[in-house]
């Protein structure tokens, strides 16, 4: 009897255990992760280049170069999406550029330029 009731408390040990795990892994699955890799901008015809690393992957993050980015590559292991917006705002509609990752992307001429981006995670 003992034996018996001493697995029954270990078995309800274990299951408490999982859930807590799992029930602590789902409450923390994006607080404070960050990008692995770079995500690099450029103006128009700029040589100078802005790059971000360890990018939260939270919220809205905007490009600190003064008229905006024309260029970006995505050397991270995360999909971006690019606004024209200073705070990842739709535009007349439009949801975004989608940029995969390790992919870049150039905006048309005459466009306006991307100025801010969030993460897809």
């Amino acid at each position: 009897m003992f034996e018996r009731g001493g697995a029954q408390l270990r078995h309800a040990g274990v299951i408490t255990g999982a859930a807590l795990l799992l029930a602590a892994t789902a409450t923390a699955c994006s607080a404070g992760k960050t990008t692995t890799g770079t995500l690099a901008f450029r103006a128009h015809d700029s040589p100078i280049e802005v790059t971000y690393s360890n990018t939260p992957v939270q919220g809205c993050h905007e490009i600190r170069l003064p008229h905006g980015a024309a260029h970006v590559e995505n050397n991270s292991l995360v999909d971006v999406i690019m606004y024209r917006t200073p705070k990842c705002q739709k535009v007349d509609g439009a949801d975004g550029i989608y940029i995969p990752v390790r992919t870049s992307n150039v905006t048309a001429p005459r466009s306006l330029p991307w100025r801010s981006f969030s993460v897809v995670h």
